[in-house]
């Protein structure tokens, strides 16, 4: 991989052939709509980067920025803000003011997905981007992988074997000056089937807090 490689897509990224013709297709049906590779959002001093599977749909492809008009944005944000990595009030759109606090957003695949589901080849191509965007993060002490997926993009990010950091909810890898948190997806299913509740997203943001507020290396706190 290219050391200078952009941690961002470009707006007409052509790079995953299904992801460009279904982008195209909702550019033509909802014009007004973002329809675009969607850029993290968060400062480049952050210490946590919060990492999710896709953009939704109606979500982020509409408003361009991550988690932002879909259910899955009301438990991550209003979590973000409990634990003081964010501030403002967020009202699911792009321009509501809410700013994050020592903390980005991503994505592993930044283009929306037919029915919420990046293939296996589009997580691997767009993980390009995920580790530029990890690199240019010079104080990052933490990552939230919000599903399996997005472990394991990070994983691949990273360099990291999958057999040696398996996926499990709350679950922590130490990865030199980063530790990795692990977070079922807040996505509107997992919620209401039971298999996420409040208190157990909760307790992986408690959890970074703490690590956080752990002096790290020198100039990095």
């Amino acid at each position: 991989m290219q050391a200078d490689e952009p941690p961002e897509a470009p707006y007409d990224c052509p790079l995953c052939p299904r992801l460009v013709g279904f982008r195209n297709m909702q550019r033509a049906t909802h014009p007004d709509w973002f329809n675009g590779p969607v850029p993290s959002f968060g400062a480049q001093t952050a210490r946590l980067l919060v990492v999710g599977l896709a953009p939704g749909l109606r979500g982020a492809n509409r408003t361009g920025r991550p988690f932002t008009g879909d259910f899955a944005g009301n438990l991550l944000y209003e979590t973000l803000a409990a634990f003081g990595f964010a501030t403002g009030t967020y009202r699911a759109e792009a321009d509501d003011g809410f700013e994050l606090i020592d903390c980005m957003i991503t994505n592993a695949v930044r283009c929306v997905p037919p029915a919420n589901k990046p293939v296996g080849s589009e997580v691997a191509t767009c993980n390009r981007f995920l580790k530029a965007r990890i690199a240019a993060l010079p104080r990052l002490r933490a990552i939230v992988a919000l599903g399996r997926i997005s472990h394991e993009a990070c994983l691949s990010a990273l360099g990291l074997k999958r057999r040696q950091f398996p996926f499990a909810h709350a679950a922590e890898h130490g990865t030199g000056s980063l530790r990795l948190f692990d977070s079922y997806h807040c996505s509107r299913l997992n919620t209401n089937t039971g298999r996420l509740t409040r208190e157990m997203f909760e307790s992986v943001f408690a959890a970074v807090a703490i690590h956080l507020a752990v002096p790290g290396p020198a100039g990095s706190t």
